[in-house]
């Protein structure tokens, strides 16, 4: 699992950035001027008809509103450090993470969640983040891992917020965003993210408990246990619970377990485009696929890490690296190729630099022994890069940001950029984990629909309905495909609970039988 956020994710300080391409004559921009050198440039900016609109004392700098002639005069004026468009900061609007629309869940109706209850079996929930407070929610104590309602981990709170983040006009939505769905919490994992088999059978029977009709598990092992496999059965076939868990991350064709019993739907992970992630196991006993790649969603207050980069006044995508330290830093951007050795013109600039040979934390290195501020890695293969630095501690604030924006930087060379990386109450993560809930909460939200279904009959109208992808048919790395709300309820309306023509089954194809 992976941590990272883009640019257009607001600050947990509920700001977000409109960044412009360019300038229209008589915009507002930020003039930094050389110390001492403040009187010498408002006169230039004067003349060229320039106006002063607020001046930043502390900064040796000024917002002013310049037309064409009082621009081109400050650029080019050795006074002035540089001059950037002073861009807008709006109040956080709400934002639809990729996956919602993806699974349909944005196509159905949660008004009836209400008499379904999801039991997330994990590291615990932040109960004061403002987009899970406001949840029905209740949780289990336990001495070992402490309170249900406080999360060391931030696993779990991610979890929640794919399933159940509220539509409040704040943060991001969930799955089910109209605060109906009943959430009972069954924490396992403390700060150390681990626990035993017998852990997860004690939750298991703790969510069946306490009403459970779906259990997220984003979690797994390698190793199976005959208790585990004979209480989800049960759990399935007796007590009518559907449990659900994560594939696996080791990226092989090795079963994990609970997802690999056959009373379990294992859930593989796709990116944005649809695609399997290379991380994903491919087993045949993966029957649905979600998002689960660069997912957004809530994390412990605090906890996150939101990243700004501007380039040459304009915002770029971009996504911090995993255990960079936080700042804002700018300067000129340079190119230090691929980070190889020490980037001899990285005095006092922001480096960039291309993914590739080595570590992300050898190429900051690289840029730091240089006297660099900043450093973005741009990815060598198509789509954004979530990187980390492992175990190594850099001091400059570093970022990775996708291939085409990294081409189109080696065209902006000299320009000056800023990168921010600062606290956030929101996170992208990466992992089977992800994908998880996503599947968890549609099966949840269409069995809200039709409450006198079987879980068999959930389980059966997912996979059916489900969007094919890869090989024709199931498949070991998509299994059945991308999980569908609106397609599953438009099925089990024309059906009803027992199928179609082949009457649905009790115990829908999993495993080799079903190569």
């Amino acid at each position: 699992m992976s941590k990272s956020i883009p640019t257009l994710l607001a600050s947990a300080l509920a700001l977000t950035i409109s960044a412009q391409a360019s300038a229209a004559p008589n915009d507002r921009y930020i003039v930094k001027f050389k110390e001492g050198k403040g009187p010498a440039v408002k006169s230039l900016m004067s003349k060229n008809g320039g106006r002063s609109a607020l001046a930043l004392e502390k900064r040796n700098a000024m917002a002013a509103h310049l037309p064409a002639r009082a621009l081109n005069a400050l650029r080019n004026n050795p006074n002035v450090e540089y001059v950037e468009e002073d861009v807008k900061r709006y109040p956080m609007a709400e934002s639809t993470p990729y996956g919602i629309p993806m699974v349909q869940a944005d196509l159905v109706s949660d008004a009836m969640a209400g008499n379904q209850t999801v039991c997330i079996i994990d590291s615990g929930y932040d109960i004061s983040h403002e987009d899970l407070s406001g949840n029905s929610v209740t949780g289990s104590f336990d001495s070992g891992t402490g309170n249900w309602y406080s999360d060391e981990n931030g696993h779990g709170t991610h979890v929640a917020g794919t399933i159940a983040a509220i539509g409040n006009g704040t943060g991001v939505v969930g799955v089910m965003p109209g605060s109906a769905i009943n959430l009972h919490i069954v924490k396992v994992f403390g700060a150390d993210g681990w626990a035993y088999s017998s852990d997860l059978v004690a939750a298991a029977d703790e969510c069946a408990s306490n009403g459970a009709n779906v259990i997220n598990m984003s979690l797994g092992g390698t190793l199976k246990s005959r208790t585990e496999d004979r209480a989800f059965a049960d759990l399935y076939t007796n007590q009518n619970i559907l449990s659900i868990a994560a594939a696996g991350n080791d990226g092989n064709t090795r079963h994990s377990y609970p997802a690999s019993y056959d009373a379990v739907v294992s859930v593989a992970a796709i990116d944005s485009n649809k695609v399997v992630a290379g991380f994903s196991q491919q087993t045949d006993q993966v029957e649905l696929a979600g998002p689960g790649v660069g997912v957004l969603s809530s994390v412990p207050v605090g906890y996150g890490l939101s990243t700004t980069l501007t380039v040459a006044a304009s915002g770029i995508d971009a996504a911090g690296m995993d255990g960079s330290p936080q700042g804002s830093v700018s300067g000129a951007l340079t190119d230090c190729g691929l980070g190889e050795s020490v980037c001899t013109d990285a005095a006092d600039k922001v480096c960039l630099i291309s993914r590739g040979n080595i570590s992300f934390a050898e190429k900051v290195q690289a840029c730091e022994a240089g006297g660099g501020v900043g450093a973005v890695i741009y990815n060598n293969e198509p789509g954004m890069l979530y990187g980390t630095m492992g175990e190594t501690v850099t001091g400059i604030p570093s970022a990775g940001i996708s291939d085409t924006d990294g081409a189109a930087l080696l065209d902006q060379l000299g320009s000056n950029a800023a990168l921010t990386l600062e606290a956030s109450d929101y996170d992208f993560y990466d992992g089977t984990s992800m994908a998880t809930p996503h599947v968890v909460g549609v099966a949840a939200l269409v069995w809200s629909h039709f409450p006198s279904c079987s879980a068999a009959d959930i389980r059966n109208a997912l996979n059916t309905t489900a969007e094919d992808l890869g090989a024709a048919g199931r498949d070991n790395a998509y299994g059945y495909g991308l999980v569908q709300a609106q397609s599953a309820v438009d099925y089990l309306t024309t059906n009803g609970c027992g199928g179609g023509s082949d009457g649905g089954s009790d115990k829908p194809c999993k495993g080799k039988k079903c190569q």
